[in-house]
């Protein structure tokens, strides 16, 4: 990724005035139980707005939302509670294994979050926010991004957390990691790296000189425009 703003001059921007407040923009990624809340909460506490799309992601399919009416019609009333909000179970036992599936939940609501994050975007004022994309290297919807965050820890890590975290087993955890995509497809796009095999104080210490660096780049920025 290149150190300065992209232009982000496509259409698809432009009515949301992207640009209006020159911030930059970082994407945070990780695989699963790599540590991204442990780290955008750091970023958070010293004054960072972030933006998740995973907290988006569930706004955009509550009760009365569009898209949960789309996923209603493409899914059935099967992934319905019974007060009409959405079975996230249900429907995640549909799309898991059926590819054809998820890229029809996809298309209904990558959209929607993707309108979101960009119009919490042109609302911050801050030097530079960040935007929590589990899914970054899955989707060219992001491709304006100014710089890329990439929490990383080994697999081994990764497994032994899931499981203590969502008490499954060994082979369900196995299985969780290799539905996404690789870390070192992770690693490939990123610009700067957290590695969380250590302690939190290793990680605090890594999160203040990279704040110091992304503000220092939003200022150098804001000079030249």
């Amino acid at each position: 990724m290149d150190e300065g703003f992209n232009s982000r001059d496509d259409a698809a921007l432009n009515p949301l005035n992207i640009r209006k407040h020159s911030t930059l923009i970082v994407a945070l990624t990780g695989g699963i139980a790599s540590g991204k809340t442990a780290v955008s909460d750091r970023f958070a506490a010293l004054g960072v707005p972030i933006i998740d799309t995973d907290v988006i992601a569930h706004q955009v399919v509550a009760i009365g939302q569009p898209a949960l009416q789309e996923i209603r019609k493409a899914f059935g009333d099967e992934v319905l509670l019974a007060d009409g909000s959405l079975d996230r179970k249900a429907l995640r036992q549909i799309v898991f294994s059926d590819p054809v599936a998820r890229k029809k939940l996809e298309a209904i609501t990558h959209p929607a979050i993707r309108t979101q994050v960009l119009a919490s975007i042109a609302a911050v004022s801050a030097p530079y926010c960040l935007v929590v994309i589990p899914l970054f290297t899955e989707t060219s919807a992001y491709d304006w991004v100014d710089r890329v965050l990439v929490v990383d820890t080994t697999e081994e890590t990764q497994i032994e957390r899931v499981m203590q975290r969502d008490g499954v087993s060994r082979k369900q955890a196995e299985a969780a990691l290799a539905a996404q995509t690789s870390r070192q497809a992770r690693l490939a796009l990123a610009d700067d790296v957290i590695e969380n095999n250590g302690s939190l104080a290793e990680v605090d210490a890594v999160v203040q000189r990279l704040h110091g660096l992304y503000s220092e780049m939003a200022r150098e920025a804001l000079l030249r425009a």
